[in-house]
């Protein structure tokens, strides 16, 4: 098995093409196709099923997908290491948001990486937790910005911010007469009388929610699932119910005098922001640069 053969079939998979798997690699396509063929011989496999419109990936062929993009990560990894030892900065490092957060650090992230690692390459990726927990194991993903990841000996991780979430209401709501009067500070039990407005599992506020109100045997009572904290806070303003999310996500949207907000105690709901990468693989030169860059583009995001 050879890189380029392992390449050649990586990039046919992604795209779906012979034709345009060559021509991103620059070789021909009769030699494309040798590649793809000499690993599907190799394994005893059809990675890939022709068609008159392109190919689809087997079943084999998706395991061989996830294996191949992890081995050509790392060696991507061990030439930038290598560059490192000659104290060149230099590489490609990927780098895991969570959704809630991506609109508010991209811009400052992209801005402040590329001043301390001008000759780098930085790649973002936005997703939940428990998918960016796998890629990281993969090898996708070099690093990742998490909401409450569980402890795991293949992972280590650091603290980036503590937020306690808070009650998100609209001021034009017109309350029902069952639900609990709004204050400034709102027991947790209350919020099994108002109806929420939350993302979907396995998002972490949502998990969150759920674990803490289970805990005080209570359960949340939810009229909508909405994957888009900017589309939520759009129905929660409509008066259609409530949001309970960290207070900063309320900058990323533009009309914040439409809404009141209300601490959560007895007990708080604390969600940990942590920065998180692989424990079993080496970090280089350039990726411990790019940690430090996004400890700080974060904090400062938050403060």
């Amino acid at each position: 098995m050879e890189l380029k053969q392992i390449e050649s079939f990586v990039r046919v998979a992604e795209l779906g093409s012979f034709t345009k798997a060559a021509a991103a690699l620059g070789i021909p396509q009769p030699l494309l196709s040798r590649h793809v063929r000499q690993l599907e011989v190799e394994l005893h496999q059809n990675l890939l099923m022709r068609n008159g419109r392109g190919v689809t990936v087997t079943e084999a062929g998706l395991v061989m997908l996830e294996h191949g993009r992890g081995i050509l990560h790392q060696v991507t990894v061990a030439q930038e290491e290598l560059a490192s030892v000659r104290g060149a900065l230099a590489g490609r490092v990927s780098i895991g948001l969570p959704p809630s957060l991506s609109k508010l650090v991209t811009v400052p992230l992209t801005l402040s990486f590329r001043a301390a690692l001008p000759h780098a390459q930085l790649s973002l990726t936005e997703g939940f937790s428990v998918l960016m927990v796998e890629s990281l194991r993969a090898g996708r993903l070099d690093m990742a910005v998490l909401y409450n990841p569980p402890p795991s000996p293949d992972l280590d991780m650091t603290v980036l911010h503590d937020d306690a979430l808070i009650l998100i209401a609209s001021k034009k709501r017109q309350a029902e007469p069952q639900e609990p009067a709004l204050k400034a500070v709102m027991p947790l039990a209350h919020l099994a009388e108002l109806p929420l407005i939350v993302p979907s599992r396995p998002n972490a506020f949502r998990l969150l929610i759920e674990t803490e109100m289970l805990r005080i045997n209570c359960k949340p009572k939810i009229v909508l699932e909405i994957d888009g904290l900017n589309a939520i806070l759009e129905l929660v303003k409509e008066g259609l119910g409530y949001a309970v999310l960290p207070p900063y996500t309320l900058r990323n949207f533009g009309t914040t005098h439409d809404f009141t907000t209300h601490r959560i105690e007895k007990p708080k709901l604390t969600s940990q922001l942590m920065l998180v990468w692989s424990a079993r693989r080496p970090m280089t030169a350039t990726h411990k640069a790019a940690m430090a860059v996004t400890q700080q583009v974060v904090a400062q995001a938050l403060v």
